[in-house]
């Protein structure tokens, strides 16, 4: 029973960003008891009888009421209540926002820059070294966009830990841990402003999105922010981020193209990219 629920617990934590018991690691007197001990007992139950099939186990998830909620309290639930019953969120009368992981982050940029590349399995690509990764065992530098891989196929070397994974909360490789750390600290922000591989991926997006023939430009920035932000943007939101071309075409003595990429990387560092609402 133990095995099982051990497993069901943590793939809830990585859905629901919480786990039933939120000591992922520890089910024994010095964790934290569960939120809800039958669901936890069905959920462990049910993955043993459908053989194991964590598929199945996340399929069930994913497809609950509860798992599709909005990050918005129920308008119809009275804030006195919410507040008496479950002022923080344990018996998840809605959803949790989550930020997405530093692997996701990097995939989600490939995939709004189109260099993602969906192929499975091969060999891994070399972590891309900056000029400030020296040290011994230096290794042949990987490129900068990872070749377009997906982030589980990026190298881990312990001495050249990538710097974007680490400020976005990857693990530290020398031991298992059942969760991660959810930090929101500034170096996160300077990251997405600074970071080459999110400049130039922005690059990318605009070089694209200026490529399409017989667009004007409200339906460009339409097709950017849907790209990026997987949402059709408003007509208050397309006028904004018009404004702000304006703005940067100035500012760059008229270049249209990084006017463009400066709104690609806006978007990039938007909240609406990286958390889930």
């Amino acid at each position: 029973p133990l095995t099982a629920r051990v497993i069901a617990n943590r793939i809830w934590h990585h859905l629901f960003g919480v786990g039933i018991v939120p000591t992922v690691d520890d089910f024994g007197p010095q964790g934290l008891p569960p939120s809800h001990p039958k669901l936890l007992d069905w959920l462990a139950t049910d993955l043993v009888e459908h053989g194991w099939s964590l598929k199945h186990l996340m399929k069930q998830m994913v497809l609950s009421s509860t798992y599709r909620q909005a990050t918005v309290a129920n308008a119809g639930i009275s804030e006195k209540l919410i507040a008496s019953v479950d002022p923080s969120n344990d018996l998840l009368h809605r959803m949790r926002v989550r930020r997405l992981s530093g692997e996701a982050i990097r995939d989600a940029v490939l995939v709004a820059s189109g260099r993602f590349d969906p192929k499975a399995f091969g060999p891994s690509v070399a972590t891309h070294r900056t000029p400030f990764m020296t040290g011994r065992g230096a290794r042949a530098s990987g490129p900068l966009d990872g070749n377009g891989r997906r982030s589980i196929y990026l190298s881990v070397y312990r001495n050249f830990l990538n710097p974007f994974m680490l400020t976005f909360d990857m693990p530290s490789p020398f031991g298992p841990q059942g969760r991660r750390s959810k930090s929101n600290v500034p170096a996160q922000a300077l990251t997405l402003m600074n970071d080459p591989f999110i400049v130039g991926q922005a690059k990318v997006i605009a070089d694209k999105i200026l490529a399409v023939p017989n667009q004007d430009r409200e339906q460009k920035i339409a097709l950017m922010v849907e790209r990026v932000h997987g949402v059709v943007p408003t007509e208050k939101q397309t006028q904004q981020f018009s404004q702000f071309l304006d703005g940067q075409t100035k500012a760059h003595g008229n270049e249209d193209n990084r006017a463009w990429a400066d709104l690609a990387h806006a978007l990039l560092n938007m909240k609406a990219f990286y958390f889930l609402q």
